[in-house]
């Protein structure tokens, strides 16, 4: 495993990192894991040299974090792990259960730790910006949890370029812990990103941590079509897929990567991953895994460099896309 500073941070991960929404139970989603069939990908990421581990209270609805915090305690060493975790999405049905009040915000730490086993968070991500809550107090209970120690660094995840630098400047002004990353929408079917937030995050040193670096699994060469519900559990599940990944051009993309990756003899998995790691703003893509040939294929990427041909033949049938994967 190769390993990296996380942004202008002094910590380093490994260039991939574990996505864990699919630890948890399948009440929440039909597609998730169980404990004792997620234990192994933890096993082997650990194995494999994976420090960087993410998740959120929203992902099964608390069981994620759970099944998580026992599996890295049980296997890992805490001292090496970088664990990430994220608040905002709705945990019930009541009015303070969802959102960025410092209200919620602590109230959401504060089960988190509980859940997680762990006195500190790595990690602490706001799962979205909130547009009912003013950012001073978003950025201001965060900055608390800081203080107190039961956060160490602060992230966002998918938000306009202008709200992320807004926010920066906020707490650069009244001198309160930044974020020092970004969790944002980007793989090769999506590349808005590279309009704004990738240049910002390179140029005020944030770590830049893609989810869907597979493109929900269209990348990995399983499915037959944009609109193929039957070649895995998540695929006809999978509400998110249709409208992230329907615009003319897409599924041209995809037959890039399958052409790159023949050509080479490997999974088109990494290919793709490849491609986001060779891009020097990406810290580490949040993979997720449900069979362990999807997290051999993350690790395995990391050694693929690829050549600046197939960077020209991948990137060759992208078309602007519509803002996606912002407030979702």
């Amino acid at each position: 495993m190769k390993y990296t500073y996380f942004g202008r941070t002094g910590v380093k991960v490994s260039r991939i990192c574990l996505g864990c929404m699919s630890y948890g139970t399948p009440e929440w989603r039909p597609w998730v894991m169980e404990e004792a069939e997620a234990r192994p990908f933890f096993e082997r990421a650990i194995e494999a040299g994976i420090n960087f581990f993410d998740t959120a209270d929203v992902y099964s609805l608390g069981v994620s974090e759970e099944i998580t915090g026992r599996a890295l305690r049980d296997i890992g060493n805490m001292d090496e792990i970088f664990l990430a975790t994220k608040v905002r999405m709705a945990l019930g049905d009541g009015p303070n259960m969802v959102g960025l009040s410092r209200k919620h915000i602590v109230q959401g730490c504060e089960a988190s730790l509980k859940r997680l086993g762990v006195d500190t968070i790595d990690l602490y991500q706001i799962h979205r910006f909130d547009p009912d809550t003013p950012d001073e107090e978003v950025l201001s209970a965060l900055d608390l949890l800081v203080q107190q120690g039961k956060v160490r660094y602060i992230g966002a995840s998918s938000a306009t370029a202008w709200r992320f630098a807004r926010s920066l400047g906020i707490s650069g002004k009244n001198g309160w812990a930044s974020f020092v990353s970004m969790q944002n929408h980007y793989n090769l079917i999506y590349r808005e990103e590279e309009r704004e937030m990738n240049p910002l995050c390179a140029e005020e040193g944030i770590a830049v941590i893609p989810w869907s670096p597979l493109a929900r699994g269209l990348l990995a060469g399983t499915r037959k079509s944009l609109d193929d519900k039957e070649a895995t559990a998540r695929a006809g599940s999978d509400q998110l897929n249709d409208m992230l990944y329907n615009e003319p051009g897409d599924w041209d993309v995809v037959e890039a990567v399958k052409k790159v990756a023949g050509e080479r003899g490997v999974p088109p998995a990494q290919i793709a991953l490849a491609w986001v790691l060779s891009k020097p703003v990406v810290t580490a893509p949040i993979v997720g895994a449900t069979k362990m040939s999807h997290l051999e294929d993350a690790i395995t990427s990391v050694d693929i460099e690829l050549t600046e041909e197939e960077i020209e033949a991948l990137e060759a049938p992208y078309v602007a896309h519509p803002v996606k994967g912002n407030y979702i």
